[in-house]
């Protein structure tokens, strides 16, 4: 099995390198989490007059596009922002491999009135790199990464499949 890496598969792999693997083996568990569920109501109820769900080849879906090329990624909290970043500079990393250069990106948390901007640099293409190696190792594997408890685990959709 080998699929393009998706911005989702960078995103948990900041997460949790378990995670990423089960949702590479199209092991869900998301469907009922409230978390998610939350994520998914807010998606639907902020930036109504934008267009939404920008797929490009199945591997990065951007939550919206504004004038000025700046790609929009909606997060309810803060919790993980540095999985947050890494997701959009991937999304710019991607298109910057297809010839797309001078667009922006940013995070926008609706429920706390507050955006980031994040940049792409000649380091974060490196870092990316790297990433990606790493992540083909971990989904190429016949069993999940060991289990790393983490403060996150109580509200992961994830927590009974990797503590029962």
């Amino acid at each position: 099995m080998q699929r393009e890496i998706t911005g989702v598969m960078i995103y948990y792999y900041k997460v949790c390198l378990r995670k990423l693997w089960y949702f590479y083996h199209e092991i869900n568990m998301e469907q009922e989490n409230e978390n998610v569920q939350i994520g998914k109501i807010l998606d639907e109820e902020t930036y109504k007059r934008d267009e939404k769900h920008i797929n490009i080849d199945n591997v990065i879906n951007i939550d919206f596009i504004r004038s000025q090329g700046t790609l929009h990624e909606i997060k309810k909290s803060k919790k993980i922002e540095e999985a947050s970043i890494l997701q959009l500079k991937y999304y710019l990393y991607y298109l910057n491999k297809r010839g797309v250069s001078g667009i922006k990106a940013r995070i926008d948390y609706p429920l706390l009135k507050k955006t980031m901007e994040v940049e792409l640099s000649e380091a974060d293409k490196n870092e990316i790199d790297q990433i990606l190696d790493t992540i083909k190792k971990i989904v190429n594997s016949d069993i999940p990464p060991q289990l790393q408890k983490k403060s996150i685990c109580k509200s992961c959709a994830y927590c009974d499949l990797c503590f029962i």
